[in-house]
């Protein structure tokens, strides 16, 4: 109870391609309340996953100041890197990345000290750009009881990209998203390791920001998706934003797909042409929007308006879509 798990990861993934001593074996399950972090063991009896490890929050607050860990990658040496959001007491300015060896014992932090930018959330890293580039939620004082619009007047949520130096956790360049860009959150570089291209889906804005690399060697970045917000009624506010939760590439680089998660529709985007995104997909799958909910849109000739969402196998769906994930071979979302 108050763990509260946001995101997941495994002990080994495709960074250790090449290494017949690791396996798929371990999922990392950071509490971003709580601030622990469990290791469950899917390999010895797959149909029984077991608690291998608890690394608590005491013992990596002693040793790295961190609190709040989120997005779990591996890395090529083996080691676990962790987002953390905050210090333990939630303060933004406290955040960083945490560092488990192969067997889950706190190594340290990633970062260079003196590295770590006010905001953290999910990160990714493109080896042969020698680049790593991490996005910015908010204080974790501020969102644990709840989001309040006021605080991001208050410069309690973010608006920033960190780009960094891969592997030597140098904070070398922060991009200023703007406006365009409140609370950006995921960030999916494209998956071919030459390209200099990625995106980073911005929640409150629900806009997709597309990063690259510029010819002096700089980032740089640009809206790639804007998601209109829609005027509406019997909600706390007029208007009413996608709200961009997360995307996914496919394998092939040929398309993106992002779900908004309070308007309801999972998209997919050809992006053949990475800074030209064309719309070629759309399903409704549940929302605030949805026929039978007292929230309406007002369209364009101020008539009252709700989307049409299928049932599944005689049971409605309910919520919104908020995380996703897609198959390998790209038909199944």
């Amino acid at each position: 109870i108050g763990d509260e798990l946001h995101h997941s990861g495994w002990n080994a993934c495709s960074s250790c391609h090449g290494d017949p001593s690791t396996s798929r074996r371990f999922l990392i399950l950071p509490s971003l309340l709580s601030g622990r972090v469990y290791v469950v063991d899917t390999a010895k009896d797959p149909r029984a996953p077991a608690l291998h490890k608890v690394v608590q929050a005491e013992d990596i607050a002693e040793k790295t100041g961190l609190g709040f860990p989120h997005t779990s990658h591996c890395l090529a040496t083996g080691d676990i890197m962790i987002s953390c959001l905050g210090d333990k007491e939630g303060n933004a300015a406290g955040n960083g990345f945490l560092l488990l060896d192969s067997e889950f014992n706190v190594k340290g932090r990633w970062e260079k000290p003196g590295h770590s930018p006010l905001f953290g959330y999910d990160f990714w890293y493109q080896p042969r750009h020698k680049t790593m580039i991490s996005s910015s939620w908010g204080a974790p004082a501020a969102f644990r009881t709840g989001f309040d619009l006021q605080h991001v007047q208050d410069g309690l949520y973010g608006r920033h990209l960190h780009v960094y130096d891969w592997p030597g956790g140098e904070l070398k360049q922060t991009l200023d998203l703007g406006s365009t860009g409140l609370l950006p959150l995921e960030v999916r570089f494209l998956h071919d390791p030459s390209k200099d291209t990625g995106y980073v889906g911005c929640a409150l804005t629900s806009n997709m920001v597309r990063f690259f690399k510029t010819a002096d060697g700089s980032w740089s970045h640009e809206v790639a998706i804007s998601i209109k917000p829609l005027k509406v009624r019997n909600w706390m506010l007029p208007e009413m934003p996608g709200l961009i939760t997360d995307f996914v590439i496919s394998l092939d680089d040929r398309y993106l797909y992002l779900v908004n998660w309070l308007h309801g529709d999972i998209r997919q985007y050809h992006i053949e042409d990475p800074a030209k995104p064309v719309l070629a997909g759309q399903v409704f799958v549940g929302g605030l929007l949805q026929k039978g909910s007292d929230v309406v849109y007002v369209s364009d000739n101020d008539t009252e308006e709700q989307y049409t969402v299928p049932q599944v196998k005689g049971h409605r769906l309910r919520g919104g879509p908020q995380m996703i994930q897609l198959s390998l071979d790209g038909k199944r979302v």
